[in-house]
């Protein structure tokens, strides 16, 4: 496909040529003659066209002449009936989103943020870097999904100049000056020996519009005529380009796809028509171009709708999104052709796909119990729960679960013995319960142990699944930290791990599994050493100066042994860190709760709207900072910054990018030390990025600013 399309674009310039056609029969002397005469009519007439292409460039007065014609359109469209008939049938949409459903679509770093609009400069200029972005991964997405995984991408991305209709790199445009003259984003066939692009290797373009969704809410959601008709202006010239054009276009070149967009809702305008019907009156331009338009053209609108969320993230498979995305599948089969997968094979497998989901969330029993109905069973964390009543559900009695209270002695199957443990204390976080217990053998040494759930018994409820993350899943990977030989004091150290011994003589099948009893196989964990948490601290009011450098040190130290392991937490607050006073002339701090740490690719960290990372949040992964990230804002609210009320990611994204840009977060810490000061300035510079953070300087900084000794001078007071 790659060597048909590179055969397609060889040996061409910007000048198209036209060579006559070959006739049969008559003298050599008249078929000289007829040769002649039609490669003098056939260059004047592509002599003219070119003219006429060159003169058509302004918008404004293009648009003027279409405007009677616009409005008579509104006027005859009534008052809910859209003024253009739109280019896809929802139906069309339907089974495209069908098939793009195993398709995976870039995330956006750069992305055209509503909530921080203004009209400075900057904020322009990262909207057409982020629709730079938002095409690459569009027309990216749709190569290797239906064309090539292996073959590289033969389309480019620029923006379109006004003043020249040139094509540049936005970054180049802005770093030049013309980012007030930037009209469009195009997409285009990769043309290196032309840098500034050719309108015939046009596919599709975008125009970066303000408020185009301002009329998302309005009667018939299509955009104002004055913008319909720019973007006629626009196809019009692409489809003169490709009449003057020597490519070889795959499909019909007729037609041509104009995005308009803002920074939250999009849109597409399809122009169709036969170009050799216009009238090419290189002394009237703009009337020519009009009436063509009026007479020959077919002109479809779609509804405006929402591509991106309101921080600028796009939402891939919504409407707005897929319209745009069908309009860019459509002009890449323009250029090369048929697809290799075609949208019915991929969203064929739909079916499946969804059959797969239903099984993954048991969903797809269909079972009929004793009453005739369905039952629906839900065994997994998912929204999709359905209430089962009926009369072979068992429901434990109140006396039969696990209750353990301060004296309490609880005993755990080790793998090699019993061991026992008594509850000396009981805390409640704002996730779970634990406790404090001490090892009956010797009743001074004190540890943490988790309880978990017990495996039948656990359900979708938020509060089971950190009991899971907190003891199967952290027991894992502190068993991993072990074997590969991890050893901190700032690390939790795994004491013992095992299944809990229950009261009365236990059934179990020899075959494995548990009896009957509520509390067999019921998981624990127990873990060292024993401290207050940062949250209680905070709430105490015992966290200052010295706490904050020495806790920002600890924790930097612990998550730099664990990546030395390829270990990262993913879950770092205030409940995950405690204060050990005991065993040492200076407090010490642990870094604990490593349920959500992240082993490989597969493992996904914790979301917490106030202490996940940016990166986490975006996109469900941590990057080198990303711990590090946590690790900033753990300590400036454990330094009295104000943390919002969140309720959503984009809200939290959104309180991370304002606080990021005021320095609020700097001034806070800044206000404590200038050391934690400027490692957050350095965490903030590699947000985001593939860069590792420099453990070991900012550990040689840290502890600098510890005050371990007096390292001053005594000053005698006795005189």
């Amino acid at each position: 496909m790659i060597k048909q399309l590179a055969k397609g674009l060889k040996n061409r310039d910007d000048t198209p040529h036209d060579f006559p056609q070959s006739h049969k029969g008559g003298s050599p002397e008249s078929i000289a003659s007829e040769a002649k005469r039609s490669s003098v009519s056939s260059g004047s007439r592509s002599r003219h066209r070119k003219e006429f292409f060159y003169k058509l460039v302004d918008s404004q007065i293009f648009t003027a002449h279409l405007e009677d014609w616009l409005e008579s359109k509104s006027e005859n469209s009534g008052p809910k009936k859209p003024s253009f008939d739109v280019p896809f049938e929802l139906i069309e949409l339907q089974q495209f989103d069908y098939a793009l459903e195993g398709v995976s679509f870039q995330q956006l770093i750069r992305m055209p943020s509503a909530v921080y609009a203004s009209t400075s400069d900057s904020v322009e200029a990262t909207a057409y870097l982020a629709i730079e972005d938002f095409l690459h991964a569009s027309v990216k997405g749709l190569w290797e999904a239906f064309w090539s995984q292996d073959d590289p991408m033969p389309f480019s991305i620029a923006c379109l100049y006004d003043e020249n209709l040139k094509f540049y790199q936005a970054e180049r445009a802005i770093a030049e000056g013309k980012l007030g003259g930037l009209c469009a984003t195009g997409i285009l066939l990769d043309n290196p020996r032309h840098q500034h692009g050719k309108w015939d290797y046009v596919l599709e373009l975008a125009l970066l519009r303000p408020n185009i969704g301002s009329v998302a809410m309005g009667s018939n959601q299509q955009p104002s005529l004055s913008v319909i008709g720019e973007a006629i202006f626009y196809a019009v010239r692409i489809l003169l380009a490709r009449s003057l054009s020597r490519l070889n276009f795959s499909e019909s070149p007729n037609s041509v796809f104009i995005l308009l967009v803002d920074s939250q809702y999009g849109g597409v305008v399809k122009v169709e028509g036969d170009v050799n019907k216009l009238e090419f009156d290189v002394n009237n331009v703009y009337e020519c171009s009009a009436d063509w338009v009026k007479r020959y053209c077919s002109v479809a609108v779609s509804p405006i709708d929402r591509i991106w969320n309101k921080l600028g993230n796009a939402n891939w498979g919504d409407i707005g999104a897929l319209q745009v995305l069908f309009a860019t599948f459509n002009s890449i089969v323009q250029f090369v052709g048929t697809p290799k997968h075609s949208i019915e094979d991929l969203a064929a497998d739909h079916g499946s796909r969804l059959q797969t989901r239903r099984m993954a969330r048991q969903l797809g029993d269909s079972r009929v119990n004793g009453n005739g109905l369905f039952r629906f069973q839900q065994r997994s964390a998912s929204p999709e729960i359905v209430e089962v009543q009926d009369e072979t559900v068992k429901v434990e009695p109140e006396d039969l679960r696990m209750k353990l209270e301060v004296g309490s002695v609880l005993w755990l199957e080790d793998s090699d013995r019993q061991k026992g443990y008594q509850i000396s204390d009981i805390r409640d976080s704002s996730e779970i319960r634990y406790y404090i217990a001490s090892p009956i053998e010797d009743t001074s040494r004190y540890l943490f142990l988790y309880v978990g759930s017990h495996p039948s018994q656990l359900e979708p409820a938020w509060e089971d699944m950190n009991l899971w993350y907190q003891v199967q899943r952290q027991t894992k990977v502190l068993t991993v930290m072990r074997q590969k030989g991890l050893s901190s004091k700032y690390l939790p150290q795994l004491s013992a791990s095992g299944r809990i011994v229950h009261p009365g003589q236990c059934r179990k099948p020899s075959s494995g599994g548990n009896c009957d009893h509520p509390w067999c196989g019921t998981p624990i964990l127990v873990t060292s050493p024993v401290g207050e948490t940062l949250a209680d601290m905070v709430n105490a009011g015992r966290f200052g100066l010295d706490e904050a450098i020495r806790c920002c040190h600890d924790c930097l130290s612990a998550l730099a042994s664990a990546a030395s392991a390829d270990i990262r937490h993913g879950d770092i607050q205030p409940e995950h860190v405690i204060c050990v006073r005991s065993g040492g002339r200076y407090p010490y701090f642990v870094l604990i709760g490593w349920g959500h740490a992240i082993l490989e690719d597969r493992d996904r960290p914790a979301m917490n709207l106030h202490f996940s990372s940016t990166y986490a949040l975006q996109e469900g992964k941590l990057c080198s900072a990303s711990d590090a990230e946590s690790l900033v804002y753990l300590l400036y609210f454990c330094c009295g910054g104000t943390l919002p009320a969140l309720d959503s990611v984009e809200g939290a994204l959104q309180w991370r990018e304002t606080s990021w840009s005021r320095r609020t977060i700097q001034q806070k810490l800044g206000e404590v030390s200038t050391v934690l000061k400027a490692f957050a300035d350095y965490v903030d510079s590699l947000c985001g990025t593939p860069y590792p953070i420099d453990y070991d300087i900012w550990l040689r900084r840290l502890r600098a600013n510890i005050n371990d000794d007096d390292h001053g001078k005594g000053i005698d007071t006795s005189g």
